[in-house]
């Protein structure tokens, strides 16, 4: 467990491969336009012609300009669309330049789509504005609203790593991320990843990774100017047409094949769940594949490795699970389960839950996988590959066809499809229980045993009268399900925080409930007057019942 902050692996900021990067921003972007051009026309064909790639293009952007227009958006969007669609028009079926023009229009709108995905890293406002901010910002928060005048002069000062815990294989990632390019592939849950993601790899002394950031987040010119310097990219994902989607994993793509560390949600969005993510978006992992690929035609054997590392948050709570949770259910039970209108769920106000997770007893953990490659297979501190029964893999070798490296969309998309498989695996097994997930994860299951007539949708109709549970029983259950846990544990297939290792299993169940309501305005879960474990809310109680979801565990609840 990190418990303390890291030298920097490369002290040198010219050396750091995203400033190398940077500083040929220009040349980058110029060469994503041209490969992202040329993959498009390859999929190109008397079936599906350019113009009507284009015509589906231009008709999904002036649907999205109507319908979803963000203030992000640049000014001269619809101008430039309309363009696009005079141009189209314009053209004569029979016209001898037809090809010309219509290749024309399509690298105009991939080189359009080039600029506003590309970060504007600067190296020297990261070093001096980005990792002093946010460590600053937390430990301001952790002591100053602990505690006051004299008390804040005299007292101990907490650390963020007093309350931020990072657990994992840190010197082994920290000899490979100098021997390879890192792609951390991390869960997602909260607006607060990317913050707290930035200061782990600040407290790792890693260097800058560039990450793809929604470019929704960038309608705010303090967090875009932010973003912009701390090396994100921008990911606009109302756009679904062919040619923004091959333009953004052209530009993934070729970042890694630059050896910039890279890093980005696999899960595509925040978790409406709450569970861990199992579904992965296989696009940008398919382009790691893809790089490392080129890389060896182009190097051989000296060609950089690239390395996989999952990554699991841990929280007591989360800031958004209300919204979240009741989006999830909407959407997967549509008329089944009808959304209760109320202002808990829109007050998301990031730096009151700063102070309210500063202010308690609550903790975070940052559980970093095991690195491997891209096939599923470990790797040691020199980045040698091994399969699961120890013997020795050139990863060269899953590229190869008749003694040659040769590419193959089948080949590599079933690649894709194992790694996700690994990366999910991962999830679950660095996984790491607190006791808010248990205590969560008792009541709900307790709940259903207690209404198993009820369909699913049902239970969240009940009153508040029938959401009761016995002290004894939840105790029961609680104190199996931990045993569970511990089992689970010791084979190596989750993680289980201190706190419930060792102690008082009352003392667990209050550590639980106390952080597990802290922030949340109707409590998911509270013991009431009377002794009876009972919720307020019953969709954000199985929200946080849903990170112990895929264990088998309800198989423990009698």
């Amino acid at each position: 467990m990190l418990k303390k902050k890291y030298p920097p692996i490369i002290p040198k900021t010219k050396e750091w491969p995203v400033v190398k990067f940077s500083k040929e921003r220009k040349k980058f972007i110029q060469a994503v336009k041209n490969k992202a051009v040329e993959k498009i026309m390859a999929h190109m064909d008397e079936k599906n012609p350019l113009r009507s790639a284009l015509e589906r293009a231009l008709y999904q952007e002036k649907l999205r300009l109507h319908k979803k227009p963000w203030k992000v958006d640049p000014p001269d969007e619809a101008v430039f669309w309309n363009r696009v669609k005079k141009k189209l028009t314009s053209i004569d079926d029979n016209s001898a330049t037809e090809d010309k023009v219509l290749h024309s229009i399509l690298e105009e709108i991939i080189t359009r789509y080039a600029h506003e995905i590309a970060g504007n890293f600067k190296p020297s406002y990261y070093r001096f504005f980005i990792p002093p901010l946010i460590t600053y910002l937390f430990s301001r928060l952790l002591n100053a609203f602990r505690l006051s005048g004299i008390q804040y002069l005299f007292s101990k000062r907490y650390r963020l790593q007093d309350k931020i815990h990072i657990t994992g294989e840190v010197e082994h990632l920290r000899k490979l991320a100098k021997l390879g390019t890192i792609v951390m592939v991390p869960t997602h849950f909260s607006h607060l990843d990317s913050l707290l993601i930035g200061w782990v790899i600040h407290a790792l002394g890693l260097p800058p990774f560039i990450y793809g950031a929604g470019l929704n987040l960038f309608n705010s010119k303090f967090f875009a100017y932010f973003m912009n310097i701390a090396g994100a990219y921008k990911v606009d994902r109302r756009k679904k047409n062919l040619l923004y989607l091959e333009t953004l994993k052209t530009y993934t793509n070729l970042a890694i094949q630059w050896n910039c560390h890279s890093l980005f949600f696999p899960g595509g969005t925040r978790s409406r769940s709450g569970a861990l993510e199992t579904n992965l978006k296989l696009g940008l992992l398919g382009t790691a594949i893809e790089a490392q690929r080129i890389n060896y035609q182009k190097y051989g054997t000296n060609a950089p490795k690239i390395f996989i590392v999952p990554v699991v948050f841990n929280y007591h709570f989360v800031l958004e699970a209300p919204t979240l949770i009741k989006n999830y259910l909407q959407t997967q039970g549509q008329e089944r389960f009808y959304v209760e209108q109320d202002g808990y769920s829109k007050s998301s106000k990031v730096i009151k839950f700063l102070i309210k997770f500063f202010t308690k007893d609550s903790d975070i953990s940052v559980s970093m996988g095991k690195p491997m490659d891209l096939f599923d297979n470990y790797v040691d501190d020199q980045g040698k590959s091994y399969s699961k029964d120890g013997k020795l893999i050139d990863t060269q070798d899953y590229f190869v066809t008749q003694g040659k490296i040769t590419a193959s969309r089948q080949r590599e998309d079933q690649y894709t499809k194992i790694l996700g498989k690994a990366i999910v695996r991962e999830y679950h097994k660095i996984n790491c229980v607190f006791s808010s997930h248990l205590v969560a994860f008792t009541a709900f299951e307790l709940i259903k045993k207690q209404h198993q007539d009820l369909d699913f949708y049902n239970l969240f109709r009940l009153s508040e009268a029938d959401l009761v549970i016995s002290y004894t029983t939840f105790s029961t259950t609680f104190s199996q399900l931990r045993l569970a846990v511990m089992e689970l544990s010791k084979k190596k297939k989750i993680q289980m925080a201190a706190h419930l290792q060792t102690g008082n299993i009352t003392e667990m169940i209050t550590h639980g409930l106390n952080n597990l309501g802290m922030y949340h305005a109707k409590k998911p879960l509270l013991k009431n007057k009377v002794g009876y474990i009972t919720t307020k809310d019953l969709s954000t109680l199985f929200y946080y019942h849903n990170r112990l979801t895929g264990y088998g565990l309800e198989q423990h609840v009698e």
